[in-house]
């Protein structure tokens, strides 16, 4: 028994929240054999350092028989020293194979004939604790220990606040050691004593440090209780937890209490711990998680059965944990509501909280949370549910006032806060793919997975500026929910209207960084269901947001917003209304033309334009004047680069290899267009191509020359190479003509627009290539 009790008080110490740092190294073996011979002295006044030396050896230290005597005869010699004295027997009479029974029970007729000052009590409880765990102590000085050590604790519990808080681990110690040795009435009056510690007068305050103590505490007692086949004193402890619950101070003791008996529980009823328990206790443990977690509205309540639960692991389904659990996780672990209170945040507390035990606890706490929602019936699981998409919007919303204010402050706190956040980030992930394996299932009804799907995409929009590394659970969750919403219209209304709206993201749109990554999300999905959002519905929310972040910094947005357009002219559609959405499309051609090429080139990425033209080309009807204005937009813009950049370097226009510039890039876009465009506007695309083509120097009319060639030779297209032959025939000769003039004659160029007579052209020139190329 000695070798599993002799470092409770040790392992109780190291259980404290935050852990304490680590301890000052031991004394040498010197020190301790001239500690020794000064308590030997006679009259010698200083008994205070050599005992604090011994005291300090501790862990390696053996204390032999005479030695006990020794200080068992300096207890009638000083009183100011009894502390440390208790303290040195306790550890003699734990660590000894066969402690002397005459020193015990002098050490005992000491303790029984003298007061125990207040301040003594916790080394008193300590060594009385050690004393009645020893086996072959008399029945008579057994019940005089346990009399006195019941007396003392109740005097404990009600005087606990004048004692110094750091002894609390010898009266846990001296408590456990005492259980385990006793039973009946005793057993019974102990243990509810010490867990009126907190419950009466000025006990002690109650906090997480001493909640994890109590559990480690019960955790020692089951696990020597079962070792020693006292499986009585299991049931006999599980009953003293649960009479607790009338006290509503001790209601954290009481559940840390039960979640360290029901984590040892768990561990042995395992496939190899081999140990069997009445289901009875372990749901009366369960019942007592329970009825703390009613209670906990409390902070210090979530903190403690948040730790405790993920501590004890498996635990059946109750509402009060299931709710309890999510709100340590949203307002303790995770606390980003206290975001948005400028004056909450300092760098200390941040830091301190990322290194508690709390936090480090995160993973596991999200597990068990998870579990409890697999387990709860239909009710529990849609009220938190709608608790954690809630708070996700207040995610959202802390962390937008964090971005745009504590840049100018700190960006030190801002790390740290968003390490905080990126782990509840973590959490709702992996919440939500709990849900979808619940609710994506034949027996729920596909209204309530649309809906769901909806909240989800919204919620996971909210803390998509978190999202630093690609988890397998975000990806399924996005592909299920995603499938989900292209097979309903009302799911996928509902998650378009939930999109923030121009006025809301005009204030400082391009700066929110927080705000830019949510609108990125929606940029990301409209698209794959864009065929069930109405013209009327794209037109008031999406367009205006599309268009306002296409002139955003940041080239993934930018282009992002190209593809939300894209989309909407490939596959946009109304079924009530077909010509609306055809009428829609074209005016937002003349707004999508302005707003891309205004900030072309720098903000517009040039890959986004040309998927934009492209598209808009393709399905717009036939001769539209959208397509038109389009044209001539990209032909004036092609003009304008080149008139600002004339002066530049001519070598650019000697090749076509490489990175193009802007203009390039432009004139290259125009000439693809030449096989898009319907045959109602090739003429008018081709006479705008001459024109641009006609300003460019000789090489780069060669040039783009030698690429039309290459092209139009290449083309199977029927309707339009007879025509496309002309015009190239038309523009050579031109290009030719304004070479040797050395000057170009606009107004000809003009006339010159792609109906000149092939025949008349080929007999001004001398050379056949562009005949025979073609």
């Amino acid at each position: 028994m000695q070798a599993q009790t002799k470092v409770l008080e040790e392992w109780l110490r190291h259980a404290t929240f935050p852990p304490l740092p680590p301890p000052p190294p031991p004394p040498s073996a010197q020190s301790i054999i001239k500690a020794w011979a000064d308590l030997r002295r006679p009259h010698h006044e200083d008994l205070l350092r050599p005992l604090q030396t011994l005291f300090k050896a501790r862990q390696s230290l053996h204390i032999s028989e005479p030695q006990a005597k020794l200080l068992l005869s300096l207890l009638s010699s000083t009183t100011s020293h009894h502390p440390l004295l208790f303290r040195l027997l306790s550890l003699y009479i734990r660590k000894s194979l066969h402690p002397s029974l005459p020193i015990i029970d002098s050490s005992l007729s000491h303790l029984l004939s003298h007061p125990i000052p207040p301040l003594h009590l916790a080394e008193s409880v300590l060594l009385l604790g050690s004393i009645s765990a020893v086996p072959s102590l008399s029945d008579t000085s057994r019940s005089a220990c346990f009399g006195l050590l019941s007396t003392l604790l109740e005097d404990q519990a009600r005087s606990a606040g004048a004692s110094c808080p750091t002894t609390l681990s010898e009266v846990l110690a001296g408590v456990g050691y005492a259980l385990f040795g006793s039973d009946g009435a005793y057993f019974s009056r102990i243990l509810a004593s010490v867990l009126r510690f907190w419950g009466h007068g000025d006990g002690f305050p109650p906090s997480v440090a001493h909640g994890v103590m109590v559990l480690r505490l019960a955790e020692w007692l089951v696990s020597n209780f079962s070792n020693s086949k006292s499986f009585g004193k299991i049931g006999s402890l599980c009953e003293g937890i649960s009479a607790g619950l009338g006290e509503v101070r001790c209601m954290f003791a009481v559940g840390m209490a039960a979640c360290g008996v029901l984590g040892v529980l768990n561990r042995m009823a395992a496939p190899n711990g081999g140990l069997r328990i009445d289901p009875r206790i372990r749901s009366s443990m369960e019942d007592s998680i329970a009825a703390v977690a009613g209670y906990g509205i409390s902070r210090l309540l979530q903190q403690c059965l948040s730790l405790g639960l993920a501590r004890s692991g498996a635990i059946s389904f109750r509402a009060p944990v299931l709710s309890c659990i999510f709100s340590a996780l949203s307002n303790e672990i995770f606390p980003l509501s206290e975001f948005g209170n400028s004056e909450a945040l300092g760098v200390s507390e941040v830091r301190a909280h990322l290194g508690s035990s709390l936090f480090k606890e995160a993973g596991a706490i999200a597990s068990i949370f998870c579990n409890q929602y697999a387990l709860a019936d239909e009710q529990n699981k849609l009220h938190v549910e709608d608790r954690m998409w809630d708070y996700c919007h207040e995610t959202y919303s802390n962390l937008r006032f964090v971005s745009l204010i504590l840049p100018e402050r700190s960006s030190g706190l801002l790390e740290d806060l968003e390490r905080i956040a990126e782990a509840a980030f973590l959490m709702v992930v992996v919440f939500a793919a709990e849900v979808t394996k619940h609710k994506w299932s034949p027996v729920i009804s596909q209204e309530v997975q649309s809906e769901t799907a909806a909240r989800i995409l919204t919620s996971f929009s909210c803390v998509e500026y978190l999202r630093r590394v690609r988890l397998p659970e975000y990806t399924d969750v996005i592909q299920r929910v995603v499938r989900t919403i292209q097979d309903s219209c009302s799911a996928c209304l509902s998650y378009i209207e939930s999109m923030p709206s121009y006025l809301e993201l005009t204030y400082v749109w391009f700066k929110d960084e927080v705000q830019t990554a949510r609108v990125l999300f929606y940029f990301r999905v409209i698209p794959t269901c864009i065929s069930h959002i109405p013209g009327s519905v794209f037109g008031k929310i999406v367009a205006p947001v599309m268009f306002l972040y296409m002139q955003h910094p940041i080239a993934k947005v930018a282009r992002a917003s190209h593809s939300v357009l894209v989309a909407f002219m490939s596959y946009g559609k109304d079924d009530n209304n077909q010509d609306d959405v055809a009428l829609l499309k074209e005016k937002l051609v003349f707004y999508y033309m302005e707003r891309a090429l205004e900030t072309y080139p720098g903000i517009t990425p040039f890959d986004g334009l040309a998927s934009g033209v492209v598209a808009l080309i393709r399905h717009l009807p036939a001769g539209s004047p959208a397509i038109f204005y389009c044209i001539h937009s990209l032909a004036a813009k092609a003009s304008n680069l080149f008139s600002k950049n004339a002066n530049q370097d001519a070598n650019s226009w000697k090749n076509w290899q490489g990175e193009s510039d802007p203009c390039q890039k432009i004139l290259e876009l125009l000439l693809r267009l030449v096989y898009l465009v319907d045959i109602q506007v090739l003429p008018n695309l081709l006479r705008l191509l001459a024109q641009f083509i006609a300003q460019l120097p000789k090489d780069g009319q060669n040039l783009v020359l030698d690429e039309i060639h290459s092209q139009v030779a290449e083309s199977d297209d029927v309707t339009r190479k007879p025509l496309l032959v002309s015009w190239l025939q038309s523009l050579t000769y031109n290009c030719s003509k304004i070479s040797l003039n050395g000057s170009s004659n606009e107004s000809t160029l003009k006339q010159d627009d792609g109906s000149h007579n092939a025949s008349s052209i080929n007999n001004y020139l001398s050379l056949n290539r562009t005949s025979s190329r073609l």
